[in-house]
Order: structure tokens, then C-alpha cells, then sequence
């Protein structure tokens, strides 16, 4: 009776995944076979037809973010699905659809789960974790905020999916102190969700975070003809990221408490292990030195010309080369590497171009900017950045920037919106997808944990991006104005 009780049980659970999969195939044929949509017409007058192709990317769109947030199959997987229907629907060539699976950013999110790998391998992650909690102390609320400002500061001088491979193991090594039960627990949630979310907040405040900045100032200086320094950068985005991060430590101790206020002993537990540990031993200093030498090159980039040709995913490769000429990593290691996290990326990176080449996320852009254009600057303003929010869930950021911002500085003049509001209003949103794992490396990344689902991720980002628009919204009405910003033309 048991048996057949528990057989029925698993039957049940079965049909989930098995709804939503058909909701995600239905309405890809739903929308695939409608009849023609209509134009979308910019502020000029220029007509943007959406093609077959452009429809059927709509609705690979709308089946991958079913599919992803419900985890239909395992994420890696539905990456792989998403290739598969862009060849078998004739929405693009294969050679196309799985040549990003190859993307230098995807071999970038392989280069630094990589060197996550070394960190955990050798030992320097629990150095780190020690020597941090030897600081923080025993209080898990205290060991939240530790995390969450060393992910943030790293971000001001190297990428943020480097910062999340290199925090990733410190934050495992944190957590093996807290429980050593597999199980789940709103302390590791709280842990691994709150660093992919200060990740992307971190990376807001200066050009080394992330690629976005420099794509978004490029355009900003084709079309305005002004250009923004890094300093300036920093000075408008250095109070909402840094506010932002420690409301998100707010939001995880109110959200996902742990369940334990504090770990007696804790102190004096680390620094017996940080002392068990002894001196560096010599593959953590060459690790190191391979580390550091990589994440300068990367951050001289900004600073130097003659750096800046060099490909980012070329130059962090070459450090996981090194970890194999050193021995310091085996054929062992390289497939124990998550490739269900790379498989996830490529099929983001895949979807993202997807709707750029074939025009589907330019016509999205003018139609949405097309509700607002009659508004008031503030409802405008909030559009754009709600537009770019939803689009770098699903995109690479610098995609989302990419289609939406030269359009937004085009239709801005004529609701006497000025342009430097909507560079940096954009930036910000564009920084923080905390709605699904594919919208950033950081949040696929913290997924590797098996603290939480990607469900799970969506229901605690919801409120988050709630909280991200508000202070945005705060932003653009009186702080920015107050620190100089010009909001309006005249």
C-alpha cells in the first residue's frame, strides 16, 4: 500500500514540469504560426517589419523563459533546446544558432568557473573565508554583510562573473562551517542568491565590472556627441550600487533569516583552522600569482590602449592553460567543471543574438518606447529601464543595452528628456537581472550550490526588482538631480 501510495505520489509531481512544458511549446506555436503582426514605427517614421524569423525568436523567447524558470528539463539542457529549434524552424542558420555556444563570453564563464576550481583546489578560498570570519565574527548576519561587501569591492576592479568565480568557493567554504548537512537552508539561499545580486550591484559602479559600461558609452558618445569619463562613471553610480547592496542585505535578512542567529565558537574555530593550515604551499602561491596577474591585465585594459585589443576570454584563458602546464589542475578537473552552468550561458548568449540579427528585440524596443512617448519624462525614463530589466533577464546585458539604449537617446529629445539620465538609468537596470539565472554568469554561477531553484531565484528576485526600480525611481527624481544630473532638456 506504501509502495503504490508513493508510486502515485511521484505520477503527480510528474505532471508540473509536464504542464509547463506544454504551455511552453504551445504558445512557441501559438505565436510562430500567427498571422503577420504589425509594423513598428519609430518617432521618424521608419517602418520595422518583424519577419518570420523575428516571430519565431519572440517565441523561442517566450518557450525558454517557460522553461527556465519552471526548470521543464535541466537548464543546460534547454540551452541546447534552444539551439535546436533556431535550426529545426529555419529561425537561423545552424552554423549560426550553435556557433554562440562557442561565444568568447561563454568561454569566459568556463575560464572563471576554472579558476574557481583552482581556488577550491588548493586551499586559497579557505584562507580567505577564514581570515574574513576571523574578522566578521560569529553572527550570521554579520557574515551576510562580510560576503556581500568583499563581492561588491571586487567588482570595482575586476569583472563581476570573475568576481563571482572567485567568490563562489569562499562562500562554500563559509557555508561547510554553517551546516554540513546537504540539505537546503535559507542561510545558504540567503548566501548564494545575495552574492549574485551584489555581484551585478557592484558592477554598476565602474567600467571594470562588466563590458555594458563601455557598449553604453559608445553609443552614448555616437549620439549625444558627448563623452563620460570614468570618474564621472563612478561618481553618479558609486551611491545607488553601493545603497542598493546593503538594502539587499536588508532584504536577505528579512526574506531568508538563517535560521541561526550565530555559530558559537565560530572565531576560534577558524583561527585554529587558518592555523592548521600552515604557510602557502607552492601551488597556491603560483595559483595565485596566475590569478592576480590575470584580473591585473584585465583591469590595466581600461587604462592602457595597447591592452585593450586583447580579447577578455583569450587573456582569462590563458590562466587556465597555466593551471594545467603547472599541474596544478588534471584531466580530472576539467570534468568535474560544471557544464550544465556553460551549456545554460551558451543558450542565453545563443537567444540573446538571436533576437538581435534577426530584428525581433529592435521591433520589442520601438513598440514598448512607442507607449511613452507621449508621457511625462519620469513615466518615459521608468519605461526604458523597466524594458531594459525584462530584456537583460533573458539577454547578455550588453545585448539589451545594445538594442534598446540608441533607440531610448533617439526618441528622449523629443520629451525633453536629457540624454545622460537615460545612459545611466539604463546602466543600472542593466547591471541587476535578479529574475532569472541566465540574465547574468553571477546568478548561474551561485545555481552550481544546489541551495535553490531556479524558481526559487525568480520568487526572491521579483521583490528585488521591485526594490531596484523604486530606487532607481528615487534616483532620477531628487538624487541625482542634486549631485548635477541633468534630467531635462532646457
Amino acid at each position: 500500500m506504501t509502495t503504490s501510495t508513493s508510486a502515485l505520489a511521484k505520477i503527480s509531481l510528474n505532471w508540473k514540469p509536464l504542464l509547463f512544458m506544454m504551455l511552453g511549446i504551445g504558445l512557441f506555436l501559438l505565436v510562430f504560426y500567427s498571422p503577420p503582426w504589425p509594423d513598428a514605427i519609430d518617432p521618424m517614421g521608419k517602418h520595422f517589419i518583424l519577419s518570420q524569423q523575428a516571430k519565431g525568436a519572440i517565441a523561442l523567447f517566450l518557450l525558454a523563459g517557460i522553461f527556465w524558470v519552471f526548470e521543464v528539463l535541466p537548464i543546460g539542457v534547454t540551452g541546447i533546446l534552444i539551439g535546436v529549434i533556431q535550426a529545426l524552424f529555419f529561425i537561423r542558420p545552424a552554423s549560426e544558432a550553435f556557433k554562440d555556444f562557442m561565444d568568447p563570453s561563454v568561454l569566459f564563464i568556463f575560464g572563471s568557473l576554472t579558476i574557481g576550481s583552482v581556488f577550491t583546489k588548493v586551499g586559497l578560498t579557505k584562507r580567505l573565508a577564514y581570515k574574513m570570519l576571523m574578522i566578521v565574527g560569529e553572527r550570521t548576519s554579520r557574515i551576510y554583510l562580510g560576503c556581500f561587501v568583499v563581492t561588491a569591492l571586487l567588482t570595482h576592479i575586476m569583472a563581476h562573473t570573475a568576481v563571482a568565480a572567485t567568490m563562489y568557493p569562499l562562500l562554500l567554504a563559509v557555508y561547510s562551517l554553517y551546516t554540513t548537512d546537504t540539505k537546503p537552508t535559507r542561510f545558504g539561499k540567503g548566501l548564494f542568491i545575495g552574492m549574485a545580486f551584489v555581484a551585478g550591484a557592484g558592477s554598476i559602479i565602474t567600467l571594470l565590472g562588466a563590458a555594458r559600461g563601455i557598449v553604453a558609452l559608445g553609443f552614448f558618445k555616437e549620439i549625444t556627441k558627448m563623452d563620460v569619463s570614468f570618474f564621472k562613471l563612478t561618481y553618479y553610480m558609486f551611491p545607488i550600487g553601493w545603497l542598493i547592496v546593503i538594502l539587499l542585505w536588508i532584504f536577505f535578512m528579512v526574506f531568508l533569516k538563517p535560521e541561526r542567529d550565530r555559530i558559537p565558537g565560530l572565531r576560534e574555530k577558524v583561527r585554529q583552522l587558518n592555523d592548521d593550515m600552515g604557510p602557502l604551499s607552492r601551488q597556491e602561491l603560483i595559483s595565485a600569482l596566475i590569478v592576480a596577474s590575470t584580473i591585473l591585465f584585465l583591469s590595466l585594459q581600461s587604462f592602457i590602449p595597447a591592452l585593450k585589443p586583447f580579447n577578455k576570454a583569450a587573456v582569462l584563458l590563458v590562466s587556465t592553460i597555466l593551471f594545467f602546464i603547472f599541474k596544478i589542475l588534471d584531466i580530472h578537473d576539467l570534468e568535474e567543471i560544471p557544464w550544465n552552468i556553460i551549456l545554460l550561458f551558451a543558450g542565453a548568449m545563443s537567444i540573446g543574438f538571436c533576437l538581435w540579427q534577426t530584428g525581433a528585440a529592435e521591433w520589442l524596443a520601438i513598440n514598448w518606447l512607442g507607449f511613452f512617448k507621449e508621457s511625462h519624462w519620469f513615466i518615459f525614463v521608468m519605461g526604458i529601464s523597466f524594458f531594459i530589466l525584462v530584456m537583460t533577464n533573458f539577454i547578455m546585458n550588453v545585448a539589451a543595452i545594445a538594442i534598446s539604449l540608441p533607440v531610448a537617446l533617439v526618441v528622449a529629445p523629443y520629451l525633453g528628456v536629457a540624454g545622460e539620465v537615460v545612459l545611466y538609468s539604463s546602466l543600472v537596470v542593466a547591471g541587476m537581472p535578479f529574475l532569472l539565472l541566465v540574465g547574468a554568469a553571477p546568478n548561474a554561477i551561485a545555481y552550481n550550490s544546489k541551495q535553490f531553484t531556479s524558481g526559487e531565484f525568480f520568487a526572491y528576485g521579483l521583490p528585488a526588482s521591485i526594490l531596484l526600480l523604486a530606487v532607481l525611481g528615487l534616483f532620477i527624481l531628487l538624487v541625482w538631480p542634486l549631485m548635477g544630473m541633468p534630467v531635462t532638456l532646457g
